[in-house]
């Protein structure tokens, strides 16, 4: 069993050295893997076996449907904003007169497209294949930091747990597009480590880092916040790195938002009512509800629907497994619970959700401990099964599907 330190984080040292966990054999053999490479490398390796093959099952559909694999991961939906902000900068807007829906690009946050213009600056090929590289190489640094948290906590064989559940979710695959997801979860991950081992300049930086990539990554900001918060009154204020971090975490969001504000002459509020343009506003989640509604009251939706209203469920049970959990430390609670309030309460973009709760990944935290003390083959299992429902999901949600993801 993971310990308690005197602030309320679990050091994991048990979980590290394996003593006090179940497995048997199980646990043998990850020692002597572990003896051969690092966990994290392993971690990575696992992420990629899971999701090169899903990645894999989407190129057979889309060669199967006459389509190119490239164009179908890397300009589907969002990811043909990212690309035209990345070549031409900012100052699209597209009008849509019957729903009375004016989009703007100013809508995405800019860390993504400057990071595909640089590396289409290095790499040959399209932007499109600039953007996969810069999503792909952000995926296996979450890998990593989603392992190092998970092992912190629980110990080495449930972080694998945790990275091969991550990674067969119904809606991972987007990991794997021209999306930002993986890099949020990157930063997310990473800051929340750094939480926990108490490096606080570093968990600020990789906040103004999350601030800059997507609306949602005012979640680790306010990580950093809170547990500064925390740390301060334990210390009566006597923390200048603490307050410093408190200070700057919040920075990289808020300046994007005020900039768009400023642009638009309304500092504080014109960021929302270019998010108001794409139908997305807060409201408490009567949209979300109205949806649910729909969909389980026999309207004629999408399959992707159907299982949005699942996982939105599954995901309240978890959250509150994790919750109930005492020994939760508070950095992932605050992430956690600030990403599930924006999506639940975010109106519009109801199949999207899932998607938005991918860099929710302290949610598995229950599972992952769970798995970890079941035998290896029942886990194997478990893994294999979700697996495959993912990579028939993918498919599906990008090639057959009629809502965004």
């Amino acid at each position: 069993m993971a310990t308690l330190s005197s602030s309320g984080i679990r050091t994991g040292r048990e979980g590290r050295d394996g003593r006090g966990e179940p497995g048997g054999r199980g646990l043998r053999g990850l020692r002597r893997l572990r003896g051969r490479a690092p966990g994290a490398l392993v971690a990575l390796g696992v992420y990629a076996a899971v999701r090169g093959a899903g990645v894999l099952a989407v190129a057979v559909a889309a060669w199967w449907t006459g389509r190119s694999p490239v164009r179908v991961l890397g300009e589907s939906w969002d990811s043909t904003w990212y690309l035209r902000i990345a070549e031409n900068g900012y100052g699209r807007t597209q009008i849509w007169p019957g729903i009375g829906s004016v989009q703007s690009d100013s809508a995405f946050f800019p860390l993504y497209p400057v990071l595909i213009r640089c590396a289409s600056a290095v790499l040959p090929g399209s932007l499109a294949v600039a953007a996969l590289a810069v999503a792909w190489l952000a995926a296996g640094a979450a890998a990593v930091g989603v392992y190092r948290v998970g092992a912190h906590l629980l110990g080495a064989r449930a972080g694998l747990l945790l990275v091969a559940l991550w990674a067969v979710l119904p809606h991972a695959l987007m990991l794997t597009l021209a999306y930002t997801e993986a890099l949020l979860t990157a930063f997310a991950a990473w800051a929340l480590y750094a939480l926990l081992r108490g490096r606080w300049g570093w968990a600020a930086g990789l906040a103004v880092l999350a601030g800059l990539t997507r609306p949602t990554g005012i979640a680790v900001a306010a990580a950093v916040v809170v547990s500064a918060a925390w740390e301060l009154w334990r210390r009566r204020g006597r923390a200048p790195a603490v307050w410093a971090a408190a200070l700057a975490a919040p920075a990289g969001w808020a300046s994007y938002v005020l900039l768009v504000g400023v642009r638009r002459g309304d500092p504080l509020g014109g960021y929302f009512a270019v998010q108001s343009g794409w139908g997305s506003r807060f409201d408490f989640g009567a949209g979300a509800v109205a949806s649910a509604r729909h969909a389980l009251g026999g309207g004629n939706v999408e399959l992707a629907t159907h299982v949005t209203v699942v996982l939105l469920v599954a995901a309240l049970v978890l959250a509150g497994l994790l919750a109930a959990d005492r020994s939760t430390p508070l950095p992932l609670l605050v992430y956690t619970g600030v990403l599930l309030v924006m999506t639940y309460g975010g109106a519009g973009f109801f199949e999207s959700k899932p998607r938005f709760l991918l860099p929710a990944f302290p949610l598995l935290l229950p599972v992952a401990a769970l798995m970890a003390k079941a035998r290896p083959r029942t886990a194997v299992v478990v893994t294999a099964v979700l697996a495959g429902l993912s990579y028939g999901y993918g498919p599906y949600l990008l090639l057959a599907s009629g809502v965004a993801p």
